[in-house]
């Protein structure tokens, strides 16, 4: 067998897991194809630097997922229906393959999935689905261990969340709601309030520097982490004026769109009725690739 026919038939073994880890990730069997065919057109043109070609397909094909998420600018138009009646198979009968995608595939499941962002739902379906450590999950998402364990944290809560009902929805848009306005106001002790006693405020290095650069312009001093209520309210205090309320990848949250484009996304995560994780995004590749609806005109200038 030469070196070509050794890497088809070794491929073709995989195919269905590979297929499972792409449908996962995309939502779509259609979608799921493109990145398995894009991961064997890969294959053929990288063979000669793989050591270990399962670890190297599944890091492939999830590098492909993410760059296909990332270039998406909107909501995938197939009916989610469809989509389940037609699930990823290369007509093989193995059945750890069917248990995999029995386990957790569902609208519910693909919704929740959807409201994600690309690297946390990278980093969840990796680990959490497929078993893959952060040390190994790190590289394709291009952060370091500690940030693909709380990406997937995150996505995890949500996931678990996927239950909640509009009357939840709500209560996030409450809550974010009055976390701007007291905000605005400057009213430190409300915003104590809304927060739990452990959140965390995280921003991005683009946010951090221009946070830095706008200093005298009374911007925000973000950091890398800001941990806990107290500390994370005196850095947001006073500081929401332009805030707009918004939904960012579904969820209430915030941005500031000056001119109606928005150049920074405000996550919130809301557990128990309170704030408990707050992420800045301001690089222009994550927030291309973030939806962001504003839903509520600016009162606050």
């Amino acid at each position: 067998m030469d070196k070509k026919e050794w890497l088809a038939k070794n491929f073709e073994e995989r195919r269905s897991h590979l297929k499972a880890v792409a449908y996962r990730m995309l939502g779509s069997t259609g979608e799921a194809e493109d990145a398995v065919q894009e991961t064997w057109t890969r294959l053929q043109s990288e063979s000669d630097v793989i050591d270990n070609l399962n670890g190297w397909l599944t890091t492939v094909v999830a590098r492909v997922c993410l760059d296909m998420l990332r270039s998406k600018k909107s909501k995938r138009e197939e009916p989610l229906d469809d989509e389940i009646s037609e699930l990823p198979s290369d007509g093989s009968e193995n059945p750890e393959t069917n248990f995999i995608l029995a386990d957790a595939v569902g609208p519910a499941l693909l919704l929740v999935l959807d409201t994600l962002t690309p690297a946390e739902r990278i980093a969840f379906v990796l680990h959490d689905l497929f078993d893959l450590s952060f040390e190994e999950i790190a590289p394709i998402i291009d952060r370091t261990e500690e940030n693909a364990r709380q990406l997937a944290s995150r996505a995890r809560k949500r996931i678990r969340g996927a239950k909640n009902s509009k009357e939840d929805s709500n209560r996030q848009k409450e809550i974010v709601s009055a976390f701007l306005a007291a905000s605005r106001e400057g009213n430190l002790n409300a915003l104590i309030k809304l927060l739990h006693p452990d959140a965390t405020l995280r921003a991005d290095e683009t946010a951090v520097k221009v946070a830095e650069a706008n200093k005298a312009k009374g911007a925000p001093q973000f950091k890398k982490e800001i941990k806990g209520a107290h500390n994370v309210a005196d850095t947001m205090n006073g500081k929401a004026a332009a805030a707009q309320l918004a939904l960012i990848n579904g969820l209430t949250g915030a941005t500031w769109a000056p001119g109606g484009k928005p150049v920074v996304a405000f996550r919130f995560s809301v557990v128990d009725d309170k704030i408990a994780d707050i992420e800045i995004v301001m690089d222009p590749k994550n927030l291309s690739a973030t939806t962001i609806e504003i839903i509520e005109s600016n009162s606050g200038r």
